[in-house]
């Protein structure tokens, strides 16, 4: 039944249900023949002549109704050539076609395509059929389902159709159907002559969001070409007017809460880079320019398990989290290993040497996969939006990164407080000398604390991978704002970066429709050195052996 819509679906299934009730009688039921005989009429009717002809289908009250019209809309009504006889197919087009009885629903066989002639709609006939199908989708359990019946037959408000909404709306229980019902209703009573139902009807879409109504209520508003407005009625236009300034005001609120989350998404991927960048930084004082590449390591290590697996790209993204944490992990032991432990003590050296680390990063991937973006797939439990209403939509990728990126910080402060690498890591932070006294290898903590920072930032390369395509210079485009939320937050500090990141991931989104991108990030950086010079360690300052060095 993939063939089928949503709604299509379930009343296929009903109506399968229903054959099984009453076994083989059903083929002998007297309806069957007066069915068959008017679908048989859609061979040679005219478009117009379908219209009526599908509208008296929809009378009949047999049980494979739903089924044939869902299929004529589809594109899946065809005609025997041999003896004319109609059947259903399973998929639009292709060679042979699998075919379906049309009183059954049951399979029956297949056919050569130049066997069969399609059965042909119109724009106007389309119509017809999908304000048909949703009459009979309003009759579903589903809520979803008879939503979106009504808003498909809001788009074509006649009379039987105004009637059928009038009469479902009298036994309808979820409030969200019932509230679409009420719109499509006030919509329609637009078009009456009644001056005090024209204004009750706008004071009811007044409670609406919808882009459709806010447009339709506009039309009120607009001025004929000799400067008269279109609406006469003074009552029914000041309404109008004072429905339109709200539907706005609301649109626009809800359009900011929408792009705060834009923001808050895009602040939880600066928190994970941030995260590495805190501890690394906050423990042996070194300055990672190559942060950003280890984070695009990451990234590179989502799209070669999406190569690896591709067919289970619903469970690769899973797969990728803790491969980047590996492979960005190891890499920055690695360069602590042979490079930065030679260079302790010497900030601006770690600058130059881990700048170098990232130049060579970038060019082994433009040598091992081009210079080219690659493309990460969204897997499909990931893609999709969650509708709040008309004007707010979350996209499932963006809120599962939130929270993935709250996972992982609360996951880093488990470690940190709980774990003997914590207390190893807290015990260096705040004094080395006397942590090395006490017996910890600090040579051994430096190398797990920055393959610790970089693994986060592996992960933070999964999640951007999510968000955009994934390219040599990736890093680059982060590494700068990630040095930003470090300073804002404080040096070492968790939660000044978890707070930071988000803080400026917002402001930057709110900020960018009305200045611009690049102004935005000027007054994102603006403000952030305003802030330094009145506390210049940053939100929440480091205590301890890195606070006694500045």
């Amino acid at each position: 039944m993939r063939y089928l819509s949503m709604g299509g679906r379930w009343l296929f299934g009903l109506s399968l249900l229903a054959l099984s009730g009453v076994g083989s009688l059903h083929a002998q039921a007297p309806d069957d023949t007066s069915f068959l005989s008017t679908l048989g009429e859609l061979r040679e009717a005219t478009y117009s002549d379908k219209a009526t002809i599908v509208e008296r289908l929809g009378k009949t009250g047999h049980p494979s109704t739903q089924a044939v019209l869902t299929a004529f809309l589809e594109d899946r009504l065809y005609f025997r050539n041999a003896d004319q006889k109609v059947f259903l197919t399973k998929t639009a087009e292709g060679d042979p076609l699998n075919l379906i009885d049309p009183i059954s629903l049951k399979d029956a066989g297949s056919s050569p395509a130049d066997a069969l002639t399609k059965i042909g709609s119109n724009n106007g006939l389309r119509s017809t059929l999908r304000a048909t199908v949703a009459h009979f989708a309003l009759a579903s359990p589903d809520p979803a389902v008879r939503l979106a019946a009504v808003r498909e037959m809001s788009k074509a408000l006649n009379e039987p159709a105004i009637a059928t909404l009038r009469e479902r709306l009298q036994v309808e229980t979820n409030a969200g159907v019932k509230k679409e019902m009420a719109t499509a209703l006030a919509l329609a009573a637009l078009d009456g002559s009644d001056s005090a139902a024209r204004v009750a009807a706008v004071e009811t879409l007044k409670q609406s969001v919808s882009q459709d109504v806010r447009n339709r209520l506009a039309l009120l508003l607009d001025k004929n070409s000799d400067g008269s407005f279109a609406e006469k009625d003074d009552n029914v236009r000041k309404a109008a007017a004072s429905a339109v300034g709200t539907i706005d005001s609301w649109r626009s609120f809800y359009s900011g809460i929408q792009t705060l989350f834009f923001g808050l998404s895009l602040g939880s991927v600066l928190v994970l880079i941030a995260i590495g960048l805190a501890i690394t930084f906050g423990v042996m004082g070194v300055i990672n320019m190559a942060h950003g590449e280890l984070m695009m390591l990451g990234a590179y290590t989502t799209y070669v398990v999406q190569m690896v697996m591709p067919g289970h790209i619903g469970i690769s993204v899973l797969v990728a989290v803790p491969a980047a944490f590996i492979v960005a992990g190891l890499t920055g032991v690695l360069m602590e290993r042979t490079i930065i432990r030679f260079l302790y003590g010497r900030p601006l050296e770690t600058l130059l040497a881990t700048f170098g680390v990232s130049l060579i990063l970038q060019q082994a991937v433009r040598s091992i996969f081009s210079a080219n973006n690659r493309s990460v797939i969204t897997p499909e439990w990931m893609s999709g939006s969650l509708q709040v209403n008309d004007a707010l939509a979350i996209t499932y990728n963006r809120l599962y990164i939130v929270i993935f990126a709250l996972f992982v910080f609360a996951l880093i402060l488990l470690v940190l407080k709980r774990t003997r690498l914590g207390l190893d890591i807290r015990a260096v932070s705040q004094n080395r000398s006397m942590a090395k006294a006490m017996g910890i290898r600090t040579e051994w903590v430096d190398a797990m604390t920055f393959g610790l920072g970089s693994g986060i930032a592996g992960v933070a390369g999964v999640a951007l991978s999510q968000l955009t395509n994934v390219g040599p210079n990736l890093g680059q485009s982060y590494i700068i704002d990630s040095f930003m939320v470090v300073v804002f937050g404080g040096v070492g500090n968790l939660w000044g970066s978890l707070i930071g990141g988000m803080s400026m991931g917002a402001v930057n989104e709110l900020l960018e429709p009305y200045v611009g991108a690049v102004l935005a990030k000027i007054l994102v950086l603006v403000a952030l050195i305003l802030f330094i010079q009145r506390r210049p360690r940053g939100l929440f300052p480091q205590t301890g052996r890195a606070a006694d060095d500045k």
